[in-house]
């Protein structure tokens, strides 16, 4: 009998690369299943680097609570491929996902076709064969030449904040990969852009307007803050007081005010939107695992163990600000574990922790290229943080309940680097 991870298996061998932007391939398919992509409900349509998970999160939550059933795209998963396609707001079952991916394979008939493509492709056929009153698609990589941007019309296009990442794929001109992130306006459409750098507001507003684009700009059309507690939305003419969000940490706050104008711009109430805030759910973001043999293991000290993916230097810095926030209310040693992946700016993500880490115990992440935790550590040590290594993240966490401050004050540690060391994590941790 066919498994998910048999039929998966069988569409990575369909291309030696496991990333070939290019959007000839995955038309070509999906021509072959009746364009599968232009039958969709109301697609929001978000590209970006860094929050786009989150934005995708918060937006989801939102419509959900408005009653709305959701289609929801998102990469890469954690712990299980099914995460990545949300069906009517359910998570696709073995048996729709066995046979989407059974007539992509069917319909590409042998010719080469990206992992990704592919899986793109089954999407969309899953996607329009039940009903649904809303589509969230997050871009893969870059955004022109992104498998989901073969999509038609979206009712509006989402872009979070713009960094470097990727560099391999999108090179290291920011103002270029800005270009290349809004491949996804569409003539005449509708635009909705995060906070930016001067100079990407400046990219994105030129190619906007190229495109007679509709584009609001956070900052102009709109913002959100912190405000006693809550989170305050802005626009010229109304001011919104709504709870904090659910995620942990400030840069969500930027996360959920996109998603808040995209929410508004799809016309859900404001209520649905303040409900949605708080009954967000997006794991690895800042996330404090309280249960599991892994968390255990540290609050038997009296410590605290915390996971986040995010793997470029962008995402370290929001992440540092939330550490050294929890310190400045709890101050507790901190205790970093990490593994990344060998094409990050490894160096740039540890910046952001030199005089704020006490220690640091590299490990590789299992099945992945990772960087060698040997390499990490030094890089580490360079920066001043005492670095150790660790054959696994058991055995790391282990090392870790003893990095307390003396006998007195027990670790805050934290789980971060890479998405795919986050779902081992979960794995191990469940």
């Amino acid at each position: 009998m066919t498994t998910v991870q048999d039929a998966l298996d069988a569409l990575s061998r369909l291309h030696p690369k496991k990333i070939d932007l290019g959007l000839e391939r995955i038309e070509r398919v999906l021509k072959k299943l009746g364009n599968p992509h232009l039958r969709l409900p109301p697609t929001v349509h978000i590209a970006g680097t860094n929050g786009k998970g989150s934005t995708t999160a918060f937006l989801r939550a939102m419509a959900e609570a408005e009653g709305l059933k959701v289609h929801v795209y998102t990469s890469p998963h954690l712990v299980h491929f099914r995460e990545r396609i949300v069906i009517a707001s359910e998570q696709i079952n073995d048996e729709t996902l066995i046979d989407v991916l059974a007539r992509v394979r069917e319909a590409n008939a042998d010719q080469p076709l990206s992992f990704f493509e592919a899986t793109t492709a089954a999407a969309f056929l899953a996607f329009s064969e039940h009903a649904a009153d809303l589509c969230i698609l997050e871009v893969g990589l870059g955004g022109r030449y992104d498998a989901t941007n073969v999509i038609d019309m979206p009712a509006v296009a989402g872009i979070t904040p713009i960094a470097l990442d990727h560099a391999e794929f999108l090179g290291r001109d920011i103002a270029g990969i800005a270009r290349e992130k809004a491949g996804i306006f569409k003539f005449n459409g509708v635009a909705i852009s995060g906070p930016q750098t001067d100079l990407v507001e400046a990219v994105l507003e030129a190619e906007a307007n190229k495109m007679n684009i509709q584009f609001t700009q956070w900052g102009q059309g709109f913002r959100a803050y912190k405000q006693q507690g809550g989170l305050v939305f802005e626009t010229e003419n109304q001011v919104m007081d709504l709870p904090a969000p659910g995620l942990v940490g400030d840069h969500q706050y930027m996360n959920a005010g996109l998603a808040i104008a995209l929410a508004r711009h799809m016309q859900i109430s404001d209520d649905a939107i303040a409900k949605g805030l708080e009954n967000v759910h997006w794991p690895a973001r800042m996330q404090n695992l309280t249960n599991g043999p892994l968390a255990e293991k540290i609050q038997n000290i009296g410590g605290e163990l915390w996971l986040d993916g995010g793997h470029n230097p962008h995402a370290a810095k929001a992440i540092a600000a939330v550490t050294a926030d929890l310190e400045a209310r709890n101050p507790r040693p901190l205790v970093l574990i990490t593994g990344m992946l060998a094409n990050k700016d490894v160096g740039g993500f540890l910046d952001s922790y030199a005089g704020l880490a006490a220690h640091i115990i590299a490990v590789d992440i299992p099945g992945h290229a990772s960087l060698a935790a040997e390499t990490l550590a030094e890089l580490a040590g360079a920066r001043g943080i005492s670095s150790y290594m660790a054959d696994s993240v058991d055995e790391a966490v282990e090392m870790a309940t003893k990095m307390g401050d003396g006998e007195t004050i027990p670790p805050r540690v934290l789980i971060c680097g890479s998405l795919y060391l986050s779902g081992v994590v979960l794995r191990d941790n469940s």
